[in-house]
């Protein structure tokens, strides 16, 4: 089983890391010469930086966690609750293969 996780994370980690490789150009640096870019132009292009770079730093969050997740699988505790050690819902782990509680967990967690 664990090796079907396994393909799954790889599987995403490569989805993402050609997602990031073809966005690389959105969040270059901004052209501030006004005799070649309009202001409004310039605004547009630092706002789409902008929501390019966040785009790059949830990308580069769901790698870190995506990693965790491998480790886990490396050290014969995926799928298992870092809070109470029971088994997390397999359903909750084919939502996202990278969590880390059970749902009971999750919720006393957001709720404290």
């Amino acid at each position: 089983m664990s090796a079907e996780w396994r393909e799954k994370l790889l599987t995403l980690r490569a989805e993402i890391e050609s997602i990031a490789a073809s966005n690389a150009e959105s969040s270059a640096v901004v052209e501030l010469d006004q005799s070649k870019v309009g202001r409004l132009s310039r605004m547009d292009a630092m706002q789409a930086q902008s929501m390019a770079q966040a785009a790059g730093h949830r990308r580069q969050a769901t790698l870190r966690r995506i990693s965790a997740a491998l480790k886990r699988i490396d050290d014969g505790d995926y799928g298992r609750c870092g809070e109470c050690d029971e088994d997390i819902d397999p359903n909750r782990l084919e939502f996202d293969p990278t969590v880390t509680l059970c749902i009971d967990c999750a919720n006393e967690a957001e709720n404290a």
